[in-house]
């Protein structure tokens, strides 16, 4: 090969390969910009539940009743298994009472993951007085109650709690809704939603749910 063209070409091989290296230092620098730009922008509103209330954070009119120290608190129940947990919190004391009447304790507690739906004492208000002592004295029917309220397996976040769950008593219920905005079976509203226990997420509904005849 004459010695000229190959000089030739090595100079035009290294003016393509700087030209090539000049483009990549220039599109890095503008992904460099652009990434700072975007670093620097208002981030986009959330729009899903999960986004609305990740792990860990509860949501709803009712969490404000909720106390805010000690056992009962969301810290303090986060370490203790659910039925223990419940037993610390004061607006749950009807719910706590009927578990134990029903033996269910030891049950609640031993589950690997749940997700329970747990009336508080305004709900268990509703019903009644004549007919909750009722129910009450009636351990069977007390049974197939609290354990409709009780999705095994899974501690289910705001977004996948959403949709058709079946429980513990082996019926189904359905959340319907979005972000904090959430109700059971069409009648029951979550007024705090993801609260976090050792073993469960729990869902305080403002009314006793009622398993399908």
């Amino acid at each position: 090969m004459n010695p000229w063209n190959t000089k030739k070409l090595t100079r035009v091989g290294m003016v393509v390969v700087a030209g090539a290296l000049a483009v990549g230092m220039s599109a890095c620098s503008g992904s460099t910009t652009a990434s700072s730009n975007n670093s620097s922008a208002p981030a986009a509103p959330a729009t899903s539940a999960a986004a609305a209330a990740p792990v860990g954070e509860n949501f709803g009119s009712g969490c404000a009743s909720v106390p805010k120290t000690g056992a009962g608190s969301f810290q303090g129940m986060s370490g203790a298994s659910v039925a223990n947990a419940a037993s610390a919190n004061p607006v749950l004391s009807t719910l706590v009472a009927a578990v134990k009447q029903a033996g269910l304790v030891d049950t609640l507690n031993s589950l690997p993951a749940a997700t329970v739906f747990a009336p508080p004492n305004a709900a268990f208000a509703k019903i009644p007085a004549d007919q909750l002592k009722k129910v009450l004295a009636d351990k069977a029917t007390l049974t197939k109650i609290l354990t409709y309220h009780v999705v095994a397996g899974k501690k289910l976040t705001p977004e996948q709690v959403i949709g058709t769950q079946t429980t513990v008593e082996k019926g189904t219920l359905t959340v319907a809704g979005s972000g904090e905005d959430l109700t059971v079976n069409g009648n029951a509203k979550i007024v705090c939603g993801n609260v976090q226990t050792a073993n469960a997420t729990v869902y305080i509904v403002d009314t006793v749910l009622m398993p399908p005849a």
